[in-house]
């Protein structure tokens, strides 16, 4: 089936936030005597949604507070970093949507982050008007793998899954794309790239080479 919209991941796909959020979660967990090292970070942290990541480091370094509150630090810190500036886009990010918008396709971002900082992105790089539809974390009950946001995305495009494809960075959201029944191709990041990607319907070195991949197949080409 011809491509006619393209849903592109958030953090690792469209802005290379993952080292910033290692950097606001030191900052967070520095209250309690906790530190992630990079290599902790990379493996059990980088693209999965807050709130998960809250629950698990309460349970693994036994930290004396909720997941409530632990998720409200790691918002705060965000937002304070947020209003001094956006997160760097990722090589090939904004020439890549300028090209596809000018396909013709439907753009889409559906992310587990908060509505918050993809707006910032958007605002910043003068991107509002290119994008059809956004799916935040606060859209959907259960977050990347499940299917959920994904699921609310084909619901606002009146679009059926092989219609579409998504472009990810890290296995959970891989996972939710699929699951939706939508193809996806994996771009790994220095944080990802042990994921297990096998599900993904290519594994590509960057966003220049996905342009090329949809490009093809598009309802437009």
């Amino acid at each position: 089936m011809p491509i006619q919209a393209v849903l592109f991941d958030h953090d690792g796909t469209l802005v290379n936030s993952e080292p910033t959020h290692l950097k606001l979660w030191n900052a967070v967990l520095s209250d309690y005597g906790v530190e992630l090292s990079d290599q902790e970070y990379k493996d059990r942290y980088a693209g999965v949604p807050t709130p998960t990541n809250a629950s698990d480091l309460i349970s693994r370094f036994r930290i004396p507070t909720t997941a409530e509150n632990l998720i409200a630090a790691k918002q705060r810190q965000t937002k304070k970093y947020l209003e001094e500036q956006s997160f760097p886009l990722m090589p090939g990010a904004s020439e890549t949507i300028l090209a596809l918008h000018k396909l013709g396709l439907k753009l889409g971002v559906v992310t587990g982050a908060s509505a918050h900082g993809l707006g910032v992105t958007l605002r910043t790089n003068k991107f509002e008007s290119l994008f059809s539809l956004t799916v935040s974390g606060g859209d959907v009950l259960r977050s990347k793998p499940a299917p959920d946001c994904y699921l609310l995305a084909l619901e606002h495009l009146s679009l059926q899954p092989e219609h579409c494809i998504a472009i990810e960075d890290t296995e959970h959201g891989l996972r939710a794309a699929a699951a939706a029944g939508i193809r996806c191709l994996a771009i790994p990041t220095d944080m990802s790239k042990h994921h297990d990607f096998s599900l993904a319907t290519a594994v590509l070195p960057d966003m220049n080479a996905a342009f090329e991949y949809i490009k093809e197949r598009s309802a437009h080409a």
